[in-house]
């Protein structure tokens, strides 16, 4: 590309000028016609960058009880952060040459988000009125956190499969993972406590999102985080730094994020002398506790006593 010799434009402008060039024609494209269309666009603004009157409309309560609103606005920002997990997970999965630092580091973010999450549960403990919970929550049935199919990708992309497997499971040793995916954890949760049969609950979550699942773990058989750091430790590659934002994130999960749940579950839902059951029937007494679940992503990285122990303290 060449400039007119009495055109008057900072060197800088014109080396990224000629790179434009460089760049469109290596594409066969002409780039005077993508300046005539810059020439042409509007300014960007903020909120068509985040698309806020999307985004604002997507907040549709089903009753006209004022706290609905936060019920799921709350729920909503939750599951943007669950998005940015899974982001930050298959940037590890997918690394071409995986280091400890890459992984520490995309660990400490997941951490960071999960921290944000279990800190905003206050909103969801304390921050509804749980005369109006108790209320709007009837014409939300059948529908339940339960049915959040990106949380079920975070724990499929954490760990081996088996290891989310209900341990009482006859499971046979060299089954594929669409007959293994019958005894996964938290189908326990959502069965009828007098019959034994599953809710609708799970039987819509299953006909919905139960084949993309199977095919998900089999796409991180070898690229889930486990497997990542049993990768980098047949290496000698992992560290002690890693170790700890693996233990953190494990915590975070199966811990700390399942008891915040419980918490809230015991706010609303507990009724003297009986509980009162969950949105959609799921037995929240014996599936949100994680001592009761004893669920663990990295199995390698906790002691005997640890183990023993697990879910009884949040720290």
């Amino acid at each position: 590309m060449s400039l007119p010799q009495d055109t008057q434009l900072h060197p800088e402008l014109v080396e990224k000028l000629h790179q434009l060039s460089e760049k469109y024609a290596a594409m066969g494209q002409d780039m005077t016609s993508y300046l005539d269309g810059l020439l042409q666009a509007d300014y960007l603004t903020y909120w068509d960058y985040v698309h806020l009157e999307t985004l604002l409309s997507l907040q549709n309560p089903r009753t006209a009880y004022p706290d609905e609103l936060i019920f799921i606005t709350y729920h909503q920002i939750t599951e943007l952060y669950f998005k940015l997990v899974k982001h930050e997970i298959t940037q590890i999965g997918y690394h071409p040459a995986l280091t400890a630092h890459f992984f520490t580091e995309r660990m400490e973010r997941i951490n960071r988000y999960f921290a944000i999450l279990e800190q905003s549960f206050a909103i969801m403990v304390e921050g509804m009125d749980k005369d109006q919970f108790l209320k709007f929550r009837m014409a939300l049935l059948p529908s339940s956190g339960f049915q959040s199919v990106q949380f079920r990708h975070i724990e499929i992309m954490a760990t081996h499969f088996r290891n989310l497997l209900s341990p009482s499971a006859p499971i046979p040793t060299n089954a594929p993972l669409d007959q293994l995916y019958e005894f996964i954890y938290w189908k326990q949760g959502a069965t009828e406590l007098a019959t034994q049969q599953k809710t609708l609950t799970l039987k819509q979550f299953e006909k919905k999102y139960g084949d993309s699942l199977v095919r998900l773990a089999t796409e991180y058989q070898s690229r889930n985080l486990y497997a990542c750091w049993l990768g980098l430790a047949e290496k000698g590659e992992q560290t002690d730094a890693l170790a700890r934002q693996l233990r953190d994130f494990d915590q975070r999960v199966n811990v700390r994020w399942k008891l915040s749940h419980l918490r809230s579950a015991v706010r609303y839902l507990h009724k003297t002398p009986e509980a009162v059951a969950a949105t959609g029937g799921t037995n929240w007494q014996r599936y949100l506790p994680p001592v009761e679940q004893q669920r663990f992503f990295f199995p390698d990285l906790w002691t005997p006593e640890e183990r023993q122990n697990w879910g009884r303290s949040a720290g």
